[in-house]
């Protein structure tokens, strides 16, 4: 048990660490969202053009970190020593909405390098436990020395009007804590205030003991970590694009300035004054001269040369062409850099094979198949929190051992996968597996094979197989709110 002390000291230091990442992450949502800086510049270009751009951006980021989450779709879990996947489990991750906040997570992941899944259970339905995918910039984890999975302390931070909240989870208690949101200070008395109020208080609830006892005996918070290194932070998806997306983007502020300034023949006149006209007073006398207006010879289409040895030239128009073939190749290696297809970005579709485009996404599934391997490794681990939640140690116990049930990486035609089901089939795999291949949940499953068995039942040849083989008939349903139900039975 942990006192006030050492559990404010806890939440100093991991609210410290929680900051220091508030930095990369923000820039990596921005550059998702289309928020870029003009970079690469030259310091005139920026000066005359980078307020001009500040608003444009040709947004190669948000593709890139789509193209594997939109592949990332979990179908199920499976305990060590099962059949079939659970079923309760599967309830739990749908009455929780996970099957579309897993995205949001997994998406959180690819820009931010890691999210957070934190398990609960819930006091008014203990056979339901709230599962809620947590965002980095809101949710830190730390771990043992020397391990990276064995879980020390988890805090959760966020802002609601005008507090602040934090929550503290620990293997055997959970500390909440609160205080005013901090303003701006103007005064030297007012940063004595803010310096005050930066203390963290408990968090009084009614009917809450704060702290309060976790049953469940390990923090509830899971990490699921996006390319995570041995020594080292997770890397996000975005990190590797964010040069080349500012190179695409000076490239296109150049070719757009050159659209405005060069893309039509520049046409100049040598040897010759600048054509000036009489200025006159206002009886009409000429008083002395003054330069005509050039831009009235671009309206008007009509100039007037004088000089003997005047003559016109002509700078040719700029080609514009260079500056998308340049384009084309920065965008080429992106894609080759982050394993999107080409396809995906440059928006070219050629007449190639199945077998074509799917040696294409090849780069891509590997890309997936990775994401699920680390993020599976926290998903097992959030499965086995929901057991441990719902009071079942034996089925937490398997499910630390089990693994989770994901829809294919590649992306095939329905003729394709049911040909490769076909063929599987034949080579005896049950059906219950080829419908988890192809993509189906444990509940749906389940559906299927209880229509099978109904059209079972229906069918005539398996009524006269039954009666040559001396099977028991099917019991008929009986319905509870029958009067004689049993007698009748």
């Amino acid at each position: 048990m942990a006192t006030e002390g050492q559990a404010l000291q806890l939440v100093s230091l991991l609210e410290y660490e929680l900051t220091r990442r508030q930095g990369d992450i923000r820039v990596h949502n921005d550059y998702y969202r289309g928020r870029h800086r003009l970079k690469f510049a030259s310091a005139e270009f920026a000066k005359f053009h980078g307020e001009r751009y500040k608003d444009f951006s040709d947004n190669w980021t948000q593709v890139v970190a789509d193209s594997p989450v939109e592949r990332l779709t979990v179908t199920g879990f499976l305990a060590s020593g099962q059949m079939s996947a659970d079923k309760d489990i599967w309830e739990v991750w749908q009455v929780n909405g996970l099957d579309a906040d897993s995205q949001l997570g997994f998406l959180g992941a690819v820009t931010g390098s890691r999210c957070f899944v934190l398990v609960w259970g819930d006091p008014d339905d203990p056979d339901m436990p709230v599962v809620t995918f947590e965002d980095a910039s809101q949710s830190i984890v730390a771990y043992e020395p020397g391990s990276r999975t064995r879980r020390r302390a988890a805090l959760k931070r966020w802002q609601d009007g005008n507090q602040d909240y934090a929550t503290l989870y620990l293997k055997d208690e959970v500390w909440k804590f609160c205080r005013p949101l901090q303003q701006q200070s103007k005064t030297p008395q007012m940063a004595d205030v803010d310096e005050a109020l930066k203390q963290w208080t408990p968090r009084e609830i009614a009917g809450e003991p704060n702290p309060q006892p976790n049953p469940m005996g390990v923090v509830p918070m899971v990490e699921l970590p996006n390319k995570p290194m041995l020594v080292d932070e997770p890397i996000s998806d975005v990190h590797g694009v964010i040069a080349m997306q500012d190179a695409i983007n000076l490239l296109w502020a150049q070719l757009f300035t050159a659209s405005d300034y060069a893309s039509f023949p520049q046409r100049v006149v040598l040897g010759a004054e600048r054509p000036m006209i009489p200025k006159l007073n206002s009886a009409g006398e000429i008083v002395g001269k003054e330069p005509v207006d050039l831009s009235k010879f671009a309206i008007d289409r009509v100039a007037w040369i004088t000089g003997k040895d005047a003559k016109i030239a002509e700078w040719q128009a700029a080609n514009l062409a260079a500056y998308t073939g340049i384009i084309e190749v920065a965008v080429g290696h992106l894609a080759a850099q982050t394993r999107t297809p080409q396809h995906y970005l440059i928006g070219k579709m050629a007449n190639l094979s199945a077998d074509a485009l799917l040696a294409a996404e090849t780069g891509l599934v590997q890309r997936v198949d990775e994401k699920k391997l680390w993020f599976g490794q926290g998903l097992r681990e959030v499965a086995r929190l929901i057991a441990l939640a719902k009071g079942e140690d034996a089925k937490a116990k398997a499910l630390r051992s089990g693994r989770v049930l994901w829809a294919d990486s590649e992306s095939r035609s329905h003729a394709q996968m049911a040909d490769a089901l076909l063929k599987l089939k034949q080579l005896g795999f049950p059906f219950e597996w080829l419908a988890l291949r192809y993509g189906l949940t444990p509940t749906e499953v389940g559906d299927i094979l209880a229509m099978k068995e109904a059209e079972l039942e229906m069918d005539p040849v398996t009524e006269i197989s039954r009666q040559l083989t001396g099977a028991p008939a099917p019991a008929p349903a009986v319905e509870e709110d029958e009067p004689n139900a049993g007698a009748a039975a």
